[in-house]
């Protein structure tokens, strides 16, 4: 009687989280099969998961671009600005979160008050500053004020890999200095070995961020040979004209393909880091 109410109760447990899983993933479904129908067939049965004639031509069609631009361009501008940026943003958040961590200095606690502030300040309100102090810069339509501040730290990485260094035992740097090392040596010898599922958590945030971005590229860039992907597949959308809607779904399953592959390499890492962000030692 038992293990029948223990097996009915997993049963309902694994219907339950199918069901879930179906609608969480159902948008996805949706857009691979929207990819291979007809524009005028994608909303009249937009229900259909099943298009009523196979396009497949759609994803030719779509990688050739606009502007006399193929989607490999746009690729390209978006793995260049993603890289670059995630590298930056993730090397200099970790030596800040080691510096708020590890090593005391005068003014550490306002320091660390201005950079949750930071955290906290909605990011329209720096548009105009930022777009003013870029110009003179002499920066639009470069790649610039879209990768350069994330050479600066993210805020939100910092605290995340802070809490991760915080829980890490005092004692060990405290041997390191023993056997001679500095901070730097103590940051690259002990700290980073330790720290690497915040590391590599930290990364696939900025990752996924940098290759969503769309409101900086649009506002900075305005020459069809720079756009990232995010800029480019808005541009299928034409209020004056016949959209292609066929294509610019087939382009949209195709930028997925970076994000899930960086997903599936890292999850363990990823769930790793999660769960041990914020645990004392």
């Amino acid at each position: 009687m038992i293990y029948r109410k223990i097996r009915t109760k997993s049963v309902l447990y694994h219907i339950c989280v199918l069901l879930l899983a179906l609608v969480m993933i159902y948008p996805v479904l949706w857009m691979v099969s929207s990819s291979l129908k007809d524009s005028s067939e994608v909303f009249v049965n937009s229900h259909k998961l099943i298009p009523s004639v196979w396009k497949f031509e759609n994803y030719v069609q779509g990688w050739k671009g606009f502007g006399g631009h193929t989607f490999a361009v746009f690729f390209k501008n978006s793995l260049l600005i993603t890289i670059v940026a995630t590298i930056g943003g993730v090397v200099t958040s970790t030596l800040v979160a080691y510096g708020f961590s590890r090593v005391k200095f005068a003014g550490a606690g306002f320091w660390f008050t201005c950079m949750l502030v930071s955290m906290m300040l909605p990011g329209q309100v720096m548009i105009i500053p930022q777009y003013i102090f870029f110009q003179k810069m002499d920066w639009i339509n470069t790649f610039y004020p879209i990768i350069v501040p994330s050479f600066f730290g993210m805020p939100f990485l910092i605290f995340m890999i802070m809490q991760f260094i915080r829980g890490l035992p005092v004692e060990l740097d405290e041997s390191a200095k023993i056997d001679g090392c500095g901070k730097y040596a103590i940051f690259f010898r002990i700290i980073v070995p330790l720290i690497v599922p915040a590391v590599v958590t930290a990364t696939i945030f900025k990752f996924y961020w940098m290759w969503d971005e769309f409101f900086g590229p649009l506002i900075y860039l305005n020459k069809p040979e720079l756009y990232p992907l995010s800029l480019a597949l808005k541009m299928f959308s034409d209020p004056d004209t016949t959209t292609d809607w066929g294509a610019m779904f087939a382009m949209s399953v195709l930028s997925l393909i970076p994000v899930v592959i960086v997903f599936i390499l890292s999850q363990k890492q990823l769930v790793e880091g999660i769960s041990t962000t914020g645990l004392k030692a």
